[in-house]
């Protein structure tokens, strides 16, 4: 089984009003105000999950500023699990900010058949041990409910695009140190961080977390998925294709051709998303 575990959807209203939503929030304004930044309603993304050979999806919204687009949002991705609930795995959004409205929504959507929460950044703004602090309860409730949270994380060198932060790997290695025992994926390869996972002691605080391969062909070359292995072992990969950014038939092909045995491309693929969502 092929599991996508980081696409992106939106409502229609926000597809169809996109300069009005970039209004109210200047990351999505960030990312989403050039029309060359692709929304897709729940429709175009089993659409391409055909057209890839991908079984099922974990799809996400969008870490919105304000409480009433995130609820917006997970509703969103709440209907579009109840119209394909053998294609898609919902996560939700919350606020980052707001504790207090975030909790009581983790534990809306978690009744709703929500199964993990993200993915949550920090885009317009680095993030400080204050967020960490401020993010407590979220985790905790996440914690609670036995679900994973999905964080994104970018490289802070290379090139520049629309969205990528500069919050320093030392607070994103923090906030694992922090929520240790919490399952925590990672995104984007953690911006680099699972490289440090050659040294011992930073091997012993992250051996739970997950990263995922989302946007990899814009950002490193095809030997990072065997290098990936040879540092963390095949266990804590997640394919993600972060669609509609890359279509998922290119992470599959390129991840078949990585020089790694079949096993390891299975759990790559798909078994290590599904067992991390059976915990």
């Amino acid at each position: 089984m092929i599991i996508d575990g980081h696409t992106h959807i939106f409502p229609r209203q926000v597809r169809e009003n996109r300069s009005h939503y970039c209004q109210r929030d200047p990351a999505f304004d960030a990312i989403y105000s050039h029309d060359k930044a692709q929304m897709i309603g729940a429709e175009e993304l089993v659409a391409a999950m055909d057209q890839g050979g991908v079984d099922m999806a974990v799809v996400c919204g969008f870490p919105w500023c304000h409480h009433d687009l995130c609820v917006m949002g997970n509703n969103a991705i709440i209907e579009a699990v109840q119209r394909f609930p053998e294609r898609l795995i919902g996560f939700c959004c919350v606020c980052p900010d707001e504790p207090e409205t975030a909790v009581p929504e983790i534990e809306r959507c978690v009744a709703a058949g929500i199964r993990g929460v993200g993915e949550l950044g920090f885009y317009t703004r680095r993030m400080t041990e204050k967020d960490i602090v401020r993010m407590t309860p979220i985790c905790e409730a996440t914690k609670r409910c036995g679900i994973p949270l999905l964080l994104h994380v970018n490289e802070t060198v290379g090139h520049a695009y629309p969205g990528k932060g500069d919050t320093d790997l030392q607070l994103i290695y923090r906030f694992v140190c922090t929520f240790s025992d919490m399952t925590i994926i990672l995104a984007h390869w953690g911006g680099g961080l699972f490289f440090y996972e050659l040294m011992p002691s930073v091997a012993r605080m992250t051996r739970g977390v997950y990263y995922d391969t989302a946007a990899s062909p814009f950002l490193y070359r095809k030997d990072i998925y065997k290098v990936a292995h040879e540092i963390i072992g095949p266990d804590r990969i997640l394919f993600g294709s972060d669609y509609p950014l890359i279509k998922p038939e290119r992470y599959v092909d390129d991840i078949s051709r990585a020089g790694l045995d079949r096993r390891t491309v299975d759990k790559v693929l798909g078994e290590n998303m599904r067992g991390l969502l059976s915990q």
